[in-house]
């Protein structure tokens, strides 16, 4: 089948159809992987391993083809509706032939994403933090451990306790890249979406290992049996996730670290699949106090007469997270929209709120 490019060039006949009778062969083509039309969670850019032949493989599917810088050529076989844009072309408008050599654009600067937080911007967790030295040691010499490998990590504790921001370390620390997903992006409209971002996700962690895969509010396609007719059928994600995780594709250099609030109803098919769980919990009355500390150091409005400590002795089960968004950035807008610093009495009223707020909270759907 022939494909048909975005963009048509070259000399025109009656009727505006295009005229390839007097269009020069192509002798060279530079062309570069752009994507999807449709933007998926992972775009899977496909690896030429062998140039002469993807050149034939090219050739002939693309043959008749008038093609010029800019315009794009779409494969119909391997990789469906995935579009290569046309970077150099000579003569600069020219008809793909039977001698048109076809090149790839390498693709080796790959954009890495490491997080620039470290573990001493993790507040507390100090259990935590003695557990993932393993994941650190492992990221910074995969090649040393083998099958030994922290492979599959699971991070579990209330909300907004820090697991997200413990993963954001541990790239930082390695210096690695971080793939972070959640899992409730997974659960595409289409059958097969899921399992094919599922792969999609490998195959990119597998081209930059060695690196962090981080799956947030995984129970929202793990949960035990009982509850998946409340979730949907997520079954065909969850068996293409625990084929990665099992490693059946051999992928070297990846550690997958999920996370989770519901770690009780966690399906135990896939809690078994992980080696080590890490438990993250409430700060204490210190970690308060210094969550509180670090976190008003940024405040764009001074503070006036405020006693943290007597603030960190008032929030006793509330998260960093809660003390963060819920006490401090409520007290500052509140501040700003009254022309004035931040006072005791502002922060012991948003406190006040957020108790309320999670005293009346809906209690869970499990529970």
């Amino acid at each position: 089948m022939v494909v048909r490019s975005i963009q048509k060039t070259g000399t025109k006949g009656h009727g505006g159809k295009l005229d390839r009778s007097g269009t020069t062969g192509a002798r060279y083509l530079l062309l570069r992987p752009a994507g999807y039309p449709l933007k998926s969670l992972f775009q899977e850019y496909p690896v030429v391993s062998e140039p002469r032949l993807f050149e034939r493989y090219a050739r002939e599917q693309w043959y008749g083809e008038v093609v010029r810088p800019g315009c794009y050529l779409f494969d119909r076989r391997l990789y469906p509706d995935f579009a290569f844009k046309v970077i150099k072309a000579y003569p600069r408008v020219s008809m793909v032939g039977s001698r048109t050599s076809i090149e790839v654009e390498s693709r080796s600067n790959t954009t890495k994403d490491i997080s620039q937080v470290s573990l001493d911007d993790v507040v507390g967790q100090d259990l935590a933090k003695r557990k993932v030295k393993i994941i650190q040691r492992f990221l910074a010499q995969p090649e040393h451990f083998g099958r030994w490998a922290p492979r599959n990590v699971l991070f579990y504790g209330s909300s907004g306790t820090g697991k997200t921001m413990m993963a954001r370390a541990l790239s930082g620390e390695a210096n690695v890249p971080l793939l972070p997903v959640k899992a409730t992006e997974l659960i595409g409209e289409f059958v097969g979406e899921g399992a094919r971002q599922i792969h999609s996700l490998y195959e990119k962690a597998q081209q930059m290992a060695p690196c962090i895969i981080f799956i947030d509010e995984l129970d929202a396609i793990a949960l035990d049996r009982r509850y998946q007719d409340l979730r949907g059928d997520v079954s065909e994600i969850v068996n293409s996730l625990l084929t990665e995780m099992d490693g059946i594709h051999q992928r070297k250099g990846i550690c997958t670290i999920a996370a989770t609030n519901k770690i009780e109803f966690l399906d135990s098919s896939i809690r078994s699949r992980f080696e080590e769980e890490i438990e993250f919990k409430l700060p204490d009355i210190g970690e308060r106090e210094r969550i509180l500390e670090m976190s008003a150091e940024t405040l764009p409005v001074e503070m006036e007469g405020v006693d943290l400590k007597a603030i960190a002795r008032i929030t006793e089960g509330l998260s960093g997270r809660d003390m963060v968004e819920k006490v401090l950035k409520v007290s500052l807008h509140q501040a700003i929209i009254e022309e004035c610093c931040i006072t005791q009495s502002l922060l012991d009223e948003a406190v006040r709120r957020c108790k309320r707020e999670v005293k009346e909270a809906p209690k869970e759907m499990f529970s």
